[in-house]
């Protein structure tokens, strides 16, 4: 068959073919009576294991070894070219992240565009002090240098990907004042993979003092990472919303930022109803509680009014222990001189 018609039946060019040719990567078996290069079946075959590899990334001489060489192995060539593929998607992926922020921006013309354009780079620094000056220019005047506005979706981003505590300060601020709470991209990040992704974007929603935003904490209390469970219990508890007590007294009780949880629980006891449920859950844990818990269980009860916890404070002052008797008959006085 000559070179005419295999371009033709392969869809690989005439050019490529005498290329081929020339590299010794397919040679035609024979010459025609003029001359002209003729292919057998086994040279069409060849080509098309040639475009096979090629097609894979594969460059023409590692075709040429895969062809030709017997001890030839694919593994690490394929090793390779999974890494490559992967990093060009990375490429690809950051490329469509940043035009998509740039088309957030809604930029009037090129210098606003330009300007978004800075602010990702800036904002995806490997330098902190870099990303922390970049997010700072958003929060101060809620504009790029260009004056196209920062879009919220790309302070988010940038505030659930930070590690630096500088950083993420920063990034809070600027959220804070960009004039959108960014709830819908903050609820995505409660459900990232990543724990500690997750864990800030509890606390970036703590930061919205709205019905949503409580509505997102209040799905994030059933969280597998127990850490995430306690910041949003903290939260929660901050808000007056009733399910963050059990974690806020497993808290208590763990010596897990016990304080915090707490004040929390007193908090929630400014309702009414909700006072003796508190000190009901409180107490409950003082059973084969060790000294440390118990006292821990006295001085969370301290802050909680009604009748149940001052109950459950004059049963304690009568405790054996006599650290615990004494913190808790300390906790009655304060409470009684109050109420005079």
């Amino acid at each position: 068959m000559l070179i005419g018609e295999v371009a033709r039946r392969s869809g690989v060019s005439a050019r490529m073919l005498r290329h081929y040719d020339a590299l010794g990567l397919v040679r035609p078996t024979g010459r025609s009576v003029g001359g002209y290069r003729e292919y057998s079946g086994d040279d069409i075959r060849r080509i098309l294991h040639v475009e096979s590899l090629r097609s894979l990334g594969l460059t023409l001489r590692e075709v040429g070894r895969a062809l030709d060489d017997p001890e030839f192995d694919p593994s690490g060539i394929v090793e390779e070219l999974i890494r490559q593929t992967e990093e060009r998607i990375g490429r690809e992926r950051e490329l469509l992240t940043r035009l998509r922020h740039l088309d957030a921006a809604e930029p009037a013309d090129w210098e606003a565009a330009l300007g978004v354009v800075a602010l990702l780079q800036g904002l995806g620094s490997e330098s902190a002090r870099v990303r922390q000056r970049a997010a700072l220019a958003a929060a101060g005047g809620t504009t790029t240098a260009g004056g196209a506005a920062a879009p919220v979706e790309l302070l988010v981003e940038a505030a659930l990907a930070e590690t630096d505590p500088n950083v993420a300060g920063a990034l809070r601020w600027a959220l804070r004042r960009s004039g959108g709470d960014g709830l819908a991209e903050l609820a995505a990040g409660l459900t990232a993979a990543d724990a500690e992704v997750r864990g800030r974007a509890v606390a970036l929603i703590a930061q919205i003092p709205d019905d949503e935003a409580t509505a997102l904490l209040g799905d994030a209390l059933a969280d597998p990472d127990v850490a995430v469970r306690r910041s949003v219990a903290l939260a929660l508890g901050a808000r007056g919303v009733a399910d963050a007590v059990p974690t806020l007294v497993a808290m208590v009780v763990d010596g897990v930022n016990d304080v915090d949880a707490a004040d929390a629980l007193g908090t929630l006891a400014r309702d009414r109803d909700l006072a003796d449920r508190v000190a009901a859950d409180l107490v409950a844990q003082l059973d084969d509680a060790t000294t440390p818990v118990r006292q821990r269980i006295v001085q969370a009860l301290a802050d909680l009014p009604g009748d149940a916890a001052t109950s459950a404070l004059a049963d304690l002052a009568r405790s054996d222990e006599r650290s615990i008797a004494l913190t808790a008959a300390y906790v009655l006085q304060q409470r009684t001189s109050r109420t005079e």
